[in-house]
């Protein structure tokens, strides 16, 4: 860094002479006393290393790594992507795929048209740089289109917001950053003069999206098979690294998206590996490593997202990056209702609340910051264009994961959530009870131990199920949203089994195909009902016996359907 102040030059340097390894250490150090200080409030974790690393960097307290392309892109990026794919709830992200893929390819698509279409004529009228036209724009576009979710998610945890709401907004960034980096790329072929057309661009697009997922799935499922062969934990370990970074590498090395496959990897080996493959303590050990090294890597992106921003150019550039913000913001509210509003008459409606949530959770991280620095130094307003990313970056993790908390409570989307947290506690329980239970019986057939020891330990858990259920019930009943959100995970469990018979049936020939359409059609409609907007009094929160079975049954009639607040 140059230094002008002359008292400066007679201080001692405290970074002149740090080894990597002491400067490692250092920022460990920093890491783990910033979370052990936002424990006692309701920051966001990584936004309060934004805030450190931006106020050490101001001191040149030490002389931290370059956050570059080749460091995110070897060592972060692999292992963050793996371990949010990993433990992705496949059964919410599948039975809302629609929306997910609506946002993560067209939605980011019509984000970065959107986002030049605002800012490009905007510069003009407030006269901020009127040489600044669509290429720039639609590049800009491009850079900030990857939401990263990170410190979103990890408050919903906090606030034990729904699951469903969680998995649309990791689930969306996860492909999403595949995306962005594609369309990222192509941009920037097409306004470097290669010749192409829309159409060509779209194959390359398809090419590259699906080169990744194809070597993803390939290698998640080769992994996940030597899993199901093996019972060592350490090994297994070995092999969900060598998925996320070995999938990553393969798909860049044969010029496809390394970020797609890395999450087709991770989904794959968390659905077949984990569930099928592993044993209960190598699950244990999995999860463990794979939750420290999230952290570890969390800590070390985000404290150099605060190193690598210099605010002497946001404060030189703040008219851009307000306006540059501003039209950010704008152009992923209108894909955010867009979406919603398409989907209001499907199975994945959402509530209408959750448009505000989705739009001020899409938080901009470290991916659009190194695209940002990788422009060539050479390229037109490339000064303005990193200065206006970095800008977005600060002032969307800042103000945006600041204030999740405070919208999720204004909304109304954590209210209960003491409730809810008691309720997740008991069901995590009896799924503890029943794995226990079912090792007991693993243990019966292979003798492992006398059966008077057995019997008395399956008493145990039997008697500790017991009271969890009783717990259960009695939560339900002194609460009238859980209560109702109970019916209604009943009543859609049982409508999609209805569906899934229907399909079964006609794939067997047993219904004739249009009596079984006609009959889908009918329980897609009764799906679509329970993802409406819920009645704000609290008298109209239970569901009546009777609006219960005519969901069974068949539509309501009239046609106000029952609404749910968080389909969990």
């Amino acid at each position: 860094r140059h230094r002008t102040a002359p008292a400066r030059l007679a201080l001692p340097d405290p970074s002149l002479g740090m080894s990597p390894e002491i400067t490692f250490v250092f920022l460990f150090s920093i890491a783990t006393a910033v979370a052990i200080a936002v424990r006692r409030f309701r920051i966001p974790y990584t936004v309060a290393l934004v805030l450190v690393g931006l106020v050490l960097g101001m001191l040149d307290v030490v002389e931290a790594p370059r956050l570059t392309r080749e460091l995110l892109f070897a060592i972060i990026l692999p292992g963050l992507l793996f371990e949010a794919a990993f433990n992705l709830d496949m059964k919410i992200f599948w039975q809302n795929r629609r929306t997910i893929g609506s946002l993560a390819v067209p939605g980011v698509i019509a984000a970065i048209a959107l986002t030049a279409a605002i800012i490009t004529p905007a510069m003009s009228w407030f006269g901020l740089d009127p040489s600044f036209d669509w290429r720039y724009g639609l590049v800009f576009g491009a850079l900030i289109a990857a939401t990263d979710p990170i410190a979103v998610v990890g408050l919903f945890k906090q606030l034990n917001v729904g699951h469903r709401l969680s998995t649309l907004v990791e689930g969306e960034s996860l492909l999403n950053d595949g995306t962005s980096v594609v369309l990222f790329t192509l941009i920037l072929q097409f306004l470097g003069g290669a010749a192409a057309t829309l159409g060509s661009l779209a194959t390359q697009f398809v090419l590259i999206v699906g080169g990744g997922a194809i070597i993803g799935g390939a290698t998640g499922w080769v992994l996940s098979s030597i899993t199901k062969r093996i019972d060592d934990s350490l090994i297994e370990i070995t092999l969900t690294v060598i998925g996320a970074y070995g999938s990553f590498a393969l798909a860049e090395q044969f010029h496809f998206s390394g970020v797609i496959a890395t999450v087709t990897a991770g989904m794959v080996c968390g659905t077949l590996g984990w569930q099928s493959g592993m044993s209960a303590s190598t699950q244990l050990a999995v999860e463990s490593f794979w939750d420290y090294l999230a952290f570890a890597l969390n800590s070390v992106v985000f404290l150099l997202i605060g190193f690598a921003v210099q605010p002497h150019e946001l404060v030189t550039f703040s008219g851009l990056i307000a306006l540059a913000f501003m039209a950010a913001l704008a152009a992923r509210f209108g894909v955010v209702t867009t979406a919603v509003t398409l989907l209001s008459r499907t199975s994945e409606a959402m509530p209408k609340r959750w448009t505000a949530i989705l739009t001020w959770g899409g938080l901009r991280g470290a991916l659009s910051m190194v695209l940002a620095l990788a422009l060539p130094y050479d390229f037109p307003h490339r000064e303005q264009l990193v200065a206006m990313t970095f800008g977005v970056v600060l002032l969307s993790l800042v103000l945006q994961g600041f204030t999740m908390s405070w919208l999720l409570q204004k909304l109304g989307i954590v209210d209960g959530r003491t409730a809810n947290l008691s309720l997740d506690h008991i069901r995590t329980d009896l799924s503890l009870v029943d794995r226990g239970l079912l090792e007991l019986e693993a243990m019966r057939r292979e003798h492992a131990a006398p059966v008077a020891v057995l019997n008395g330990l399956e008493t145990r858990l039997r008697s500790r199920r017991d009271a969890a259920c009783e717990r259960l019930d009695a939560l339900h009943l002194a609460d009238n949203d859980l209560q109702r959100d109970a019916n209604l995970r009943a009543v859609r469990r049982l409508l999609i089994a209805e569906r899934a018979a229907l399909a079964d049936a006609a794939g067997e020939g047993g219904v004739r195909r249009e009596v079984a359409e006609a009959m889908r059609k009918d329980v897609d409609a009764r799906l679509a009902t329970l993802g409406t907007d819920p009645p704000t009094p609290a008298d109209e929160l239970l569901m009546p016996d009777e609006e219960i079975a005519a969901l069974i049954a068949g539509p309501l009639r009239p046609p106000t359907p029952p609404n749910v607040t968080d389909q969990n």
